[in-house]
């Protein structure tokens, strides 16, 4: 039963990848650090986690993606790669896969999950399709966020899915790549996040989401 059939419930976020030590750790951990930021108290009622579609069970974040995460102001200690499962896909109340085929392996673990299932640039793009003055109901930060969410399903027959949705794989490439693959994840991450971030009633303590480009160069430089 996904987390949104209650409301007191944290809103939860699954990124999946295919190993689950480069991709999807860094779009884990670098959301972390950008909610952390931005929520203050109200980044405890959003719950992240990630795995992998074919994941090394139990192995750290690949030591090139970790070098890319702590230069985007990441954490990547204590991280552990899981397995996909079909009880993490149904109780997420977003996932977000980093390609198109990751989507798709969710979808057949939890087919009723599609208008709760995106690749992280595909649910960045629709979420910017919602206006501002967009009526979300929810009391709370939590409930809120899964109306946006409603919102970006309700908006897919706006804009096609295409190769552009897929941010490739950086295993076994070089330095140069991974830091290209992070800085993707960023950018998604920080479009993405920042228009749940407007859901928050807390002051704002990062720059808002007309100011994304600025605060994603900030992260790429931190």
């Amino acid at each position: 039963m996904a987390s949104y059939m209650s409301a007191e419930a944290p809103f939860t976020v699954l990124f999946v990848c295919t190993g689950n030590i480069c991709r999807s750790p860094i779009a884990e951990r670098v959301t972390r650090s950008y909610l952390d930021a931005a929520l203050g108290p109200d980044a405890d009622c959003v719950r992240l986690g990630s795995a992998g579609t074919q994941a090394v069970v139990g192995s750290g974040v690949h030591a090139r993606s970790a070098a890319v995460l702590t230069s985007l102001g990441g954490d990547s200690g204590g991280f552990a790669a899981r397995q996909l499962t079909d009880d993490m896909a149904v109780a997420a109340d977003l996932t977000l896969g980093l390609t198109r085929n990751h989507r798709r392996a969710v979808l057949k673990r939890s087919p009723r999950g599609l208008s709760r299932t995106f690749t992280v640039l595909e649910a960045a793009d629709l979420a910017s399709l919602i206006p501002m003055d967009a009526e979300l109901p929810g009391a709370t930060f939590a409930e809120r966020c899964r109306s946006l969410v409603r919102e970006m399903a309700a908006a897919r027959s706006r804009r096609a899915s295409d190769v552009r949705d897929d941010i490739p794989d950086p295993f076994g490439e070089s330095e140069a790549f991974h830091e290209e693959v992070g800085d993707a994840i960023a950018d998604g991450i920080v479009r993405l996040f920042s228009r749940f971030a407007d859901l928050s009633t807390v002051p704002r303590v990062v720059p808002g989401r007309e100011d994304q480009e600025s605060w994603a160069y900030h992260l790429s430089r931190h």
